[in-house]
């Protein structure tokens, strides 16, 4: 992908980049592609998680309040017929948060192939030029080392976040504790394992290999 500053005429000359800096900057904006799409698909399932969790919270007060009323034959069967809405909305939702998962699941995969690019060129660096590497940054000022490390840590970021919601998305359509379904739901959004450092690092990587102007 290549990036283009506001205002920079078309014929301008451009630094050629050899076939590492090639696969770096492409990978670059991949990062950035992915990351947009996992905030997608995070909202996305937020939405649906909560979704669940109010049919939940409104399933277990109509079972309280059933509770408390003496039935005849005819309300007993009326009331049997209206339960089965909100279990056949359940199911709904969890099919739906379920395919998103999927998606999701399939999206670390690609970071972690993206992970992996990076590392096998800073294995080919090494054995041409050993291990202090090139004698000149590919872009600016990162060594490909950098870049490596940089990308293992979204990796590794992003995989732990996966992991984490594949538990709430395990959990959720099970509970019946109010306080425990807004504890799922706040770990959902807020992603404790994607730290604002993540989002710096990722800004940073693009910045240096010139998708943001300098």
């Amino acid at each position: 992908m290549e990036a283009r500053s506001p205002g920079v005429a078309s014929s301008a000359r451009k630094p050629v980049l050899n076939n590492s800096a090639r696969k770096i900057k492409d990978n670059a904006a991949d990062w950035h592609n992915f990351i947009l799409k996992w905030d997608k698909l995070n909202d996305a399932g937020f939405t649906v998680a909560n979704n669940i969790v109010n049919i939940k919270i409104s399933k277990e007060t109509e079972n309280d309040a059933n509770m408390q009323v003496d039935c005849d034959g005819s309300s007993v069967i009326q009331k049997s017929a209206s339960a089965s809405e909100p279990h056949k909305e359940l199911e709904e939702c969890c099919t739906e948060l379920l395919d998103i998962m999927d998606k999701m699941t399939h999206l670390v995969s690609k970071m972690a192939k993206l992970s992996s690019t990076v590392k096998g060129i800073c294995v080919l660096e090494s054995f041409q030029h050993g291990e202090a590497g090139r004698d000149r940054p590919l872009f600016h000022t990162w060594s490909t080392k950098q870049f490596d490390e940089v990308s293992s840590k979204l990796a590794d970021a992003y995989q732990q976040e996966l992991r984490l919601k594949q538990a709430i998305a395990q959990e959720v359509a099970h509970n019946t504790e109010q306080d425990l379904a807004m504890v799922y739901l706040s770990a959902w959004l807020y992603q404790p394992y994607i730290e604002d450092s993540s989002r710096v690092l990722l800004e940073s990587m693009l910045l240096e290999t010139g998708h943001r102007p300098l």
